[in-house]
């Protein structure tokens, strides 16, 4: 508290107008004044500091004094010295055992006293320096400490436009944030038009432009940050961000937030007898612990079914591959194994990547993720979709970067990289692995590599300055929030696959003009499902990567009947739905019937064995390529070879096995200890 201050003491306002040891001197608005002891005033009630004084002192800014000239500094500091010696008698760094000089000696004279000779003092070393300046700096010293000495002429801040005139500088804004979704453009382009856009507001020869030289000067300023003249793709990136404060995705939990995307590849593969592509590569990154839960790589086209075999994936353990090493078992890392493998038999060999089931999962608007098939996965796994904002990469951030470093910790060390952009491809670049061989590849790399490495995004409060990696983040966390495995079986899988609705007839189901009839269908032929919103149609699901069956479920039971596709005998491989696409096409080029079912299988299997060797065979590559990673999951029931519609043969029914579950309650579990 200092004499100037404002208080209010029993709902009336008092100035101090005096301090005396620990008596306080007020004067309230009727000019009544009063002696108050200030531990009274202090625990009063209704005390209040409504005010502070002209001579309020203030933390002078101490950072700030790196930003000093070096000669600058050292005078401040020598104009400290002479003060201090005004003050107290003796500099601040003076020996306390060494008597004041006689001149600065309180005891003998006053204050103006030693201002004066002070001031007489600084002009005999050639100081410009009065008693006037003397007395200013004192309070300068007073207010401000050491700061309020330098000369802040040394220390202004600089204007990035200068002495631009305002309407150049506003007009170079605003052709800036025109050109954001333009082609990236020179200088010279934005200087016409600027001078165009002055023209037409202030009339032609008014606004008086800057010279060239200083033009680029004030546009290098303003465009700083922007991209203006950069890649085209950061400058969009940029003007997209936020304006206000933001922060990125968190969560506390494995599988609270699970951000997934598609992107190419940047590796050329062999799809099949040298036919080279960019694959295209979806993944579901965990917020919390930066696992990749699953990872599927597929030919240029990924669909709907791969993202809902991704969720596939995402619940069913990483399986230890021969030829990996032991050290990448799951065993081996700081994941609770043994405590996990009570509670789910299939980690028994599982390699060291945990299992994560999600309860959010961020997406774009794909139509791969927006697609019924995926949405449709999602609610019956009972897990949240969050799409993110239109054109806002930021949204989903953790999943964009996670891209972007496995370009550069795994695809790069690939022969066949192809860099980010032309700019950054070498001049032969040949593919050397399969598509296959690729998918194998990385598995293990996200095991070996990703799992284990630790990542600067992760770090425990307790530990700010360890890293952590994917594996050790999951086993912290993981003892806080227990573990819930969610099996899938065959039926599990089918639920994932694309649905249609078609009615079945004498001669069986048909789709895109194929054919499907089995025994199992014969208590459904011309018979409703009894679904009164799809009028009494047969749900039928197909897997688009083999369409040599589809899959039925009987309305009345709930069970699956896997119906062949009548034709199957006439293909030697197995084909997928492009494949059929490209051979109606060839047929309708021809000029032949595309809906003739024998025609198109015969096509079928002719363009399977040109392709080999003609220019269509990358029809066949991505066809096998799409069959060959295994997918992990149990094995679907298969329906008898059809021979006779009167045939009163039935599916045989299979089952899937079931393993007890157990849930891992880490306060129980604690409790052991």
């Amino acid at each position: 508290m200092r004499v100037g201050d404002q208080v209010r003491l029993d709902d009336r306002l008092h100035a101090v107008v005096g301090l005396s040891g620990t008596t306080v001197r007020l004067l309230d608005e009727a000019g009544s004044a009063s002696l108050v002891l200030l531990s009274h005033l202090l625990a009063s009630e209704g005390f209040e500091l409504i005010g502070q004084g002209v001579d309020q002192v203030r933390m002078p800014p101490f950072a700030l004094l790196d930003i000093v000239p070096e000669r600058e500094a050292e005078k401040a500091t020598a104009w400290e010295r002479h003060l201090t010696e005004v003050e107290f008698g003796k500099p601040l760094d003076a020996d306390p055992t060494t008597p004041p000089r006689p001149e600065y000696d309180p005891a003998s004279h006053t204050v103006e006293e030693r201002v004066a000779a002070k001031a007489a003092e600084l002009r005999a070393i050639g100081w410009q320096a009065s008693a006037g300046t003397v007395q200013r700096m004192r309070r300068r010293y007073r207010e401000q400490g050491l700061w309020g000495l330098v000369d802040h002429r040394k220390t202004r801040v600089s204007s990035p436009t200068g002495r631009a005139d305002d309407r150049v500088v506003s007009a170079i804004a605003e052709i800036l944030a025109s050109t954001t979704n333009e082609s990236t453009g020179t200088r010279g382009r934005l200087r016409r038009r600027v001078e165009a856009l002055l023209a037409e507001r202030h009339g032609p020869g008014t606004v008086p432009m800057p010279s060239k030289s200083a033009f680029y000067r004030l546009v290098e300023a303003m465009s700083e940050g922007t991209h203006a003249f950069g890649e085209a793709t950061s400058r969009r990136s940029a003007a997209r961000r936020p304006q206000g404060a933001f922060t990125p995705s968190s969560a506390c939990r494995p599988g609270e937030m699970v951000q997934i995307d598609t992107t190419p590849l940047d590796v050329l593969v062999v799809l099949e007898d040298g036919v080279n592509g960019r694959p295209e590569l979806t993944i579901a990154v965990d917020v919390a612990t930066r696992t990749i839960c699953a990872a599927v790589l597929r030919p240029a086209g990924t669909k709907a079914v791969d993202a809902a075999l991704l969720l596939a994936k995402m619940l069913v353990p990483e399986p230890l591959r021969p030829g990996w090493s032991e050290a990448l078992a799951m065993s081996m890392t700081l994941i609770p194994h043994q405590r996990l493998l009570e509670l789910d038999a299939r980690l028994e060999q599982a390699a060291a990547k945990p299992v994560i089931v999600p309860e959010t999962i961020g997406i774009d608007h794909g139509k791969v993720f927006v697609s019924n098939t995926f949405l449709t996965a999602c609610r019956s796994l009972g897990v949240s979709v969050q799409p993110s904002r239109p054109a806002t990469p930021t949204d989903k951030g953790i999943v964009e970067r996670t891209f972007s470093s496995i370009n550069t910790l795994f695809c790069q060390h690939i022969p066949g990289y192809t860099g980010s952009n032309t700019t950054r491809r070498g001049a032969e670049v040949e593919a050397v692995w399969t598509l296959a061989e690729v998918d194998d590849l990385l598995q293990e790399w996200i095991v070996a590599c990703w799992q284990q490495r630790p990542h600067e995004g992760l770090r425990s409060p307790f530990l700010p300055g360890r890293p952590m990696s994917p594996n050790d983040a999951y086993a912290l966390l993981v003892s806080r929030t227990g573990y819930l495995p969610m099996p899938l079986s065959g039926p599990d899988y089918l639920e994932l696959l694309p649905a249609l609705w078609r009615s079945v007839n004498d001669y069986g189901i048909r789709v895109d003009h194929r054919t499907y009839n089995c025994p199992g269908l014969n208590p459904l032929r011309r018979r409703s499902s009894g679904v009164t919103a799809k009028g009494g149609l047969w749900e039928v699901h197909y897997d688009p990567y083999d369409l040599s069956q589809i899959w039925v479920r009987d309305a009345r039971t709930g069970e699956w009947i896997t119906v062949p596709w009548t034709h199957r005998h006439l293909v030697s491989a197995p084909f997928a739905d492009f494949t059929w696409r490209r051979a109606r096409d060839v047929l309708a080029m021809r000029g032949q019937d595309d809906t003739n079912q024998a025609a198109v299988a015969a096509a079928v299997d002719q363009l399977l064995t040109r392709a080999e060797s003609g220019p269509d065979r990358r029809i066949a590559a991505r066809t096998r390529a799409a069959l060959e990673p295994g997918r992990s999951v149990p094995a679907l029931p298969q329906a008898p070879a059809f021979e006779d519609a009167e045939d009163e043969a039935t599916v045989p029914e299979q089952t899937s096995s079931v393993i007890p579950f157990g849930v891992f309650d880490a306060f129980t579990d604690g409790s052991r200890l």
